[in-house]
């Protein structure tokens, strides 16, 4: 039996020594940084030459023209079937109004989480009663918004590290700011601004989650009345708001938010300090020439108007303090909200300048806390600013004020140092070994940097100097190192968020794809690998963070029969298997059904047109995976219904005619049977 066993298992051993022997070759002969690249025959032939053999490995790598860098390429990018990714990415979706998630190293698209538009995979928006109340809390003075532009998702933090219980996601268009529980990766709260019509510089948290920060973008009037242009200087306002998240009840508490009114310079991102500088939020602005265009009346159009003065502002703000004025009712009501005014803000020593390089794009806290890094587009310096140097300049007194009243700090009292890196530099992330990576909108690159005080330890090269650029493809914005923002990053992977994909797809029209570029970042000095192209066909993802997967612990199936993720508990209407039925109580009838392989029940249903039909349906499925739909064509009815779930919805069966419903998910052999009748008599 022994002999039997060994020769039936023999030749896969075989083979699966071949395999690594050729992947070992391979591995020998990847090519160092700066040596030619092989072509595909010297490759192969190096390798046959190394192995001493040649098999379907080389023979598909030389038909396909790869090189070394190419195998080793695809080997930290391949993920075996069954087996997960290592880290999660959640980018924003642009806009589609959603959330995308994404698995590294894979480059997987593994969910788009519905938030701002609707979203007909998960039924968010089509007929579900707790869906629909989300969005509705989304609504512009009670207009319906049918549109979102996602920006920057932030995922909930404790002590400055990534926690994975909640994710955060603003809307620039709208000025809205979205809350995800993690735990099932739903959108659960939607809250708009009242003070601004849209904004850019959201969402960021605070290390422990207590605030979600808002940043603002192009000045208006608070709560966008209308006022002249030519009154800008006096009626025109910038602003960054504050959300208090409660994260026992998982939402953003209004009542207990505020914002703070800033000059009608245009804000824009904002970083939280973390452990030194933790209780301080800085935030960048550009446009602080106060250019209102009106290139139609021989005006500078705005792109040259913004961009005049040397130097605009870095905003650096006291949170601590100023939630304390807050709290203390020293505010002003507008449009129902808590607002620190302008005067308040300056006579309590909220806020104060310093000079920044024009027309900056990010502004981002080293890991520790002690240095903020802001990239300025129209300068090749990233420029850091020591928060130790802030406290001291500030203990001092500013000598200068703007024409607001706003202290301005010496930028030679507080700036560390400035490190040439290249052109359009953007956004800034950080590793584990010392190293900081900026984007380079114009040359098309990342660069890697080194940071020097208590960073140098890290590694071996120069402080406060450029180490090496990587070229990506085509015009970065932002990047996403693997908890690059975090008080303490991975450093393992890097992603470049392209706007551009020109010559690196399969041509699809005019209308090209986004291009998320994987940077292998784990080797120090100047040894950085592009991994993995990956086309992203909703446009246009701007942000997003990378998380170890073993920080997310979703649930695989609601915790009980009848679970409302709305409320996160058992749902009063919640259905067990024998409890169906079907009442009606004058013109209203309502629905109790179960969902299960592979049948509704009931089945039938038969109302009366001008009836009030409510309707709750529970999955009663506890597997894994087990979820079923529910589409009522001719009521615009879509649900997805999760293992354990509770759905409810209501219309008015205004159309009568006979509609038949149907399970949308693919459940079993007998998912075409999954159906019903829903008839409404004349």
């Amino acid at each position: 039996m022994q002999s039997q066993s060994l020769q039936r298992y023999l030749p896969i051993l075989v083979a699966a020594l071949i395999v690594i022997v050729v992947l070992l070759a391979v591995v020998l002969i990847v090519r160092q940084p700066g040596e030619p690249a092989a072509t595909p025959e010297a490759t192969t032939a190096v390798a046959e030459e190394a192995a001493g053999l040649s098999g379907d490995a080389m023979a598909v790598a030389q038909e396909r023209g790869l090189t070394p860098d190419d195998v080793i390429a695809a080997l930290k990018t391949y993920i075996p079937t069954g087996k997960p990714d290592e880290y999660i990415m959640f980018s924003s979706g642009g806009h589609s109004g959603q959330v995308l998630v994404i698995g590294l190293p894979s480059m997987r698209l593994l969910k788009v989480i519905g938030v701002f538009t609707p979203e007909p995979w998960q039924g968010w928006g089509y007929g579900a009663e707790e869906t629909m109340k989300v969005l509705e809390e989304g609504r512009v003075d009670g207009k319906e918004i049918t549109w979102g532009d996602t920006h920057h998702p932030a995922l909930s933090e404790t002590a400055g590290d990534y926690d994975g219980q909640f994710l955060f996601i603003n809307d620039k268009a709208n000025a809205r700011v979205a809350v995800i529980d993690l735990r099932d990766f739903e959108t659960k709260q939607i809250v708009k601004n009242p003070i601004a019509i849209n904004d850019h510089g959201g969402a960021m948290v605070t290390p422990n989650t207590e605030w979600v920060i808002e940043g603002g973008q192009y000045a208006t009037p608070l709560a966008w009345e209308y006022a002249s242009l030519d009154d800008y200087a006096d009626a025109y306002r910038g602003m960054v708001t504050f959300w208090k998240f409660d994260r026992d009840k998982g939402r953003i508490i209004p009542e207990e938010s505020f914002a703070m009114e800033l000059p009608p310079y245009w804000q824009d991102l904002c970083d939280a300090g973390k452990k030194v500088s933790e209780g301080w939020v800085f935030c960048n602005s550009f446009n602080t020439e106060m250019s209102t265009g009106g290139v139609e009346e021989g005006n500078p159009p705005f792109e040259a108007g913004a961009s005049q003065r040397d130097m605009d502002y870095l905003h650096i703000i006291n949170l601590k303090k100023a939630a304390e004025v807050a709290a203390a009712g020293q505010v002003k009501q507008i449009n129902g909200f808590n607002v620190i005014t302008l005067d308040t803000a300056i006579a309590e020593g909220l806020l104060y300048f310093a000079p920044e390089p024009k027309s900056p794009h990010g502004v981002d806290v080293t890991p520790g806390g002690d240095y903020l890094v802001i990239a300025g587009k129209l300068d090749p310096h990233v420029t850091v600013y020591s928060f130790e140097k802030i406290q001291k300049a500030i203990e001092s007194g500013a000598a200068e004020k703007d024409q607001y009243g706003v202290p301005i700090l010496s930028f030679d009292d507080v700036v560390e140092t400035q490190i040439e890196v290249g052109l359009g530099p953007l956004h800034t992330q950080f590793d584990d070994k010392g190293y900081a990576y900026t984007s380079l909108f114009l040359d098309s690159a990342v660069a890697r940097w080194t940071l020097g005080g208590p960073y140098q330890e890290l590694h071996d090269d120069p402080a406060w100097s450029l180490v090496t650029k990587i070229p990506v493809h085509y015009n970065v914005g932002h990047i996403a190192a693997a908890e690059g923002d975090t008080v303490s990053p991975d450093g393992k992977y890097l992603v470049s968020l392209n706007k551009w994909s020109v010559d690196r797809f399969v041509s699809v029209g005019p209308l090209l794809p986004q291009n998320f570029q994987l940077i292998d970042i784990s080797q120090p000095g100047d040894q950085l690998q592009l991994l993995y192209d990956m086309p992203i066909g909703i446009g246009e993802p701007h942000y997003a963070q990378i998380i170890k997967a073993d920080k997310l612990q979703p649930w695989d199936v609601y915790p009980e029969i009848g679970w409302n993720p709305h409320t996160q508990s058992k749902d009063p209407n919640a259905v067990e298997a024998g409890q169906e039925r079907v009442e009606r109580n004058g013109n209203t009838v309502e629905i109790w059904m179960t969902a299960v392989r592979s049948h509704y029940n009931p089945e039938r249903i038969e109302v009366k047109k001008g009836d009030r039909v409510i309707w709750h349906i529970t999955n009663i499925e506890r597997a894994k995976d087990a979820t079923h739909g529910f589409a009522l064509p001719g009521y615009n009815i879509n649900l997805s219904l999760e293992p354990g779930e509770t759905v409810t919805f209501e219309f008015t069966a205004d159309q009568d005619g006979v509609y038949t419903f149907y399970c949308t998910e693919f459940c079993s052999a007998l998912h075409l049977e999954m159906t019903g009748y829903f008839l409404v008599q004349p």
